[in-house]
């Protein structure tokens, strides 16, 4: 039976060479990717930041409504076809996108790390990337073995695609599908699918190829009761990240801890952040909570 460990996890991210979090404060963030440097909406930075000029190359101005809308303001010149970053062995490329976002998620970078800690030694492994955006996780996996990556955004899968060429990587074996996430897990179950590791990133809403609707609250536990039944004793791992809602991991983790009962293994939950650059006088960087998480492993 899966162990619940009750105390909070916290996974944190550190810069590398073509990224870093350099401040952050007021309600806002100062990142460099690359060359370039960003500013953007950051509710959760509520302290005042340490740098007194955040000179950058961007800002993403938000809508005066909740439904995620905004622009970019730009003062100084940024390529609109992206530029190119790395990360580990896998080169991706960035860009300036109508959602905030600059092409993948950097927070995610110790979770990289981790899955393909569980998965150590394979090269034979089996993964499903479920909401996989633009494939920098799938990449990272696809060292592993075989990696399923699904998105409903044609748009995304297409770069995710194109990552992998640039990276060298696109003769990995990786099956790259644009579909509903929910619904393809569904046929999977009913095909008999099994897999060794499961990363799960659903949006808090969401729409599929074919006009789905997708509700985190809503959807959630269907969907992972069905990736528990394409996992089994000899699986490594499920990890879960949500962003954005008014969740908490422990809640996250109780949804595993019920669904994950019969497995043997371990359940976490906790934070995601970020460790800023910036430091004061004798001090360190501050984290940056960015998302939670729940996670399942079988060492």
């Amino acid at each position: 039976m899966a162990q619940l460990r009750e105390e909070q996890q916290l996974l944190t991210g550190t810069a590398w060479d073509d990224y870093g979090l350099v401040d952050s404060g007021d309600g806002r963030k100062l990142e460099r990717y690359g060359n370039y440097r960003f500013i953007r909406p950051e509710p959760q930075a509520m302290w005042q930041p340490r740098l007194g000029n955040w000179d950058a190359h961007g800002e993403f101005v938000p809508g005066s409504d909740d439904d995620g809308g905004g622009r970019w303001q730009y003062n100084k010149p940024v390529p609109q076809e992206g530029w190119p970053l790395t990360w580990r062995e896998v080169d991706f490329t960035a860009q300036c996108t109508p959602f905030r976002h600059l092409g993948f998620f950097p927070d995610m970078a110790p979770v990289w790390d981790w899955m393909r800690g569980q998965l150590d030694g394979k090269t034979d492994a089996e993964t499903l990337n479920l909401f996989g955006y633009t494939g920098v996780g799938s990449l990272a996996l696809s060292g592993c073995g075989r990696v399923t990556h699904v998105d409903a955004s044609k748009k995304s899968v297409a770069q995710a695609r194109e990552n992998a060429e640039l990276a060298g990587m696109g003769n990995r074996p990786i099956r790259w599908l644009v579909d509903d996430a929910a619904k393809f897990t569904a046929r999977e179950v009913r095909r008999g699918r099994r897999y060794d590791g499961i990363i799960l990133d659903p949006p808090k809403f969401g729409r599929g190829p074919k006009a789905e609707t997708w509700r985190l609250e809503q959807g959630l536990p269907d969907l992972v009761s069905d990736c528990r039944q394409l996992l089994d004793a000899d699986s490594k791992f499920l990890f879960l990240t949500v962003y954005a809602v008014r969740m908490s991991s422990l809640a996250l983790a109780g949804l595993l801890d019920e669904m994950f009962a019969d497995l043997p293994g371990v359940i976490e939950h906790g934070d995601l952040s970020v460790r800023e650059e910036a430091v004061t006088d004798g001090g360190t960087g501050r984290l940056l909570p960015t998302a939670i998480f729940a996670r399942w492993s079988n060492p």
